[in-house]
């Protein structure tokens, strides 16, 4: 079994920059490929970006491709996402959550399970 918990979150300018690190505890981290997502209040969550097990393999949405890099430590249990460019729109609640479906869709939430509590994440324009 893995557990997650993100931090890292906080307050920064549009323009900035944030890492956001999620720890695993669970001698199994190294065998899944793990997510981030984000959620606003009152829509649904959405992908942002995935990280293959061994770290060889990411994705991003279209809306952080280019600002965002996901990458991970498997001696530290831990992935992370780096925000750069950082615009009010990226405000949001962000969560890692392992990926546990075999269809090879990674921008489904629901092909995602063990969820951490989140960090927020607010862009001051």
């Amino acid at each position: 079994q893995v557990q997650l918990q993100e931090s890292g979150g906080g307050l920064v300018q549009a323009g900035g920059s944030l890492r956001l690190s999620c720890a695993a505890s669970g001698r199994t981290f190294s065998s899944y490929r793990l997510g981030w997502f984000r959620q606003v209040p009152g829509k649904e969550r959405e992908f942002v970006a995935t990280i293959s097990s061994g770290g060889g393999s990411t994705y991003y949405a279209d809306s952080v491709k280019g600002r965002f890099i996901i990458s991970r430590d498997n001696a530290k249990n831990t992935v992370y996402l780096q925000m750069n460019s950082l615009k009010a729109e990226d405000t949001a609640v962000y969560y890692c959550a392992t990926y546990v479906a075999s269809s090879g869709v990674y921008y489904r939430r629901e092909n995602y399970d063990k969820w951490g509590q989140g960090t927020q994440v607010t862009v001051s324009s």
